[in-house]
């Protein structure tokens, strides 16, 4: 099976799969712009999945939970193309410009863009970079951040709020916060970073709500919903695992048998 999901000029990624592919990574850390050729690509958030077809452009806001897949339509490949709009290159971008300050984002994280003949030109335009054995330059790569970001503008200006609002995230409820979201499997500081709080105090405000820590709330809480999906909803252990946070199949296989007395498929 091919893979070059990992054509990568400095913030410039060409994907291309010939089978169904989980993404390794559930938190988005920047925002993301994403033109979909052909295929499908499925996002799961705590709202519910989300399928995105091919022609559709998407822009993801920075500091997102999401479990990604990419699904090829049949006999064919998935091909996207997508670009990363980092915070140093905004507020770069935003100083140069002397761009007045945005306001706090209140609204979708993640964006369906409407059809657009100049911003798909642009996606366009970016193919014979990825097809050619050539290296893209750093100042090419410049160029085309900056035509990107111009498009975006124009298309819908209440972009610039998205894409200018540096705020990090503020204090939010951590029970509800977490009940939501237990399924992603990231790092605690990613964790204390999305409520609003340092690790230390996330550590220590979790372990005042929940009375057990971080580690092992979030292995009881995914192998708990786990049990419930393949008793109640007939789901299983392969297509259990993956969904509630677990990266390995024998290591969900052993955790629940420890915690169940018996293993997932005697369920």
């Amino acid at each position: 099976m091919e893979d070059k999901s990992h054509v990568l000029f400095n913030n410039l990624l060409y994907s291309c799969v010939d089978h169904k592919q989980r993404s390794n990574e559930s938190f988005v850390p920047e925002h993301a712009l994403g033109y979909i050729t052909a295929g499908e690509a499925h996002w799961k958030t705590n709202d519910g999945i989300k399928i995105f077809g091919a022609g559709t452009v998407g822009l993801v806001r920075r500091n997102q939970l999401v479990k990604s897949e990419k699904v090829p339509p049949p006999g064919g490949e998935f091909k996207s193309i997508s670009i990363l709009l980092d915070q140093a290159f905004l507020r770069r971008y935003s100083a140069e410009y002397k761009l007045s300050p945005a306001k706090n984002y209140t609204g979708d994280s993640i964006c369906i863009l409407q059809p657009n003949p100049f911003i798909k030109g642009y996606f366009d335009s970016l193919i014979p970079y990825f097809e050619s054995d050539q290296r893209v330059s750093d100042t090419m790569v410049e160029l085309k951040t900056r035509e990107i970001i111009e498009l975006l503008l124009s298309a819908d200006p209440t972009f610039y709020d998205f894409l200018f609002d540096f705020s990090e995230p503020y204090k939010i409820d951590l029970e509800a916060y977490m009940n939501k979201n237990f399924m992603f499997n990231v790092p605690a500081a990613q964790f204390a970073k999305l409520t609003g709080r340092s690790l230390a105090s996330f550590k220590r405000d979790f372990e005042k709500i929940f009375r057990i820590s971080p580690g092992q709330w979030l292995q009881q809480k995914r192998l708990s919903e786990a049990y419930y999906l393949i008793r109640e909803k007939g789901q299983k252990p392969s297509e259990v695992y993956l969904d509630v946070g677990f990266e390995n199949l024998s290591h969900f296989s052993y955790t629940f048998k420890k915690m169940f007395g018996m293993g997932p498929s005697r369920v």
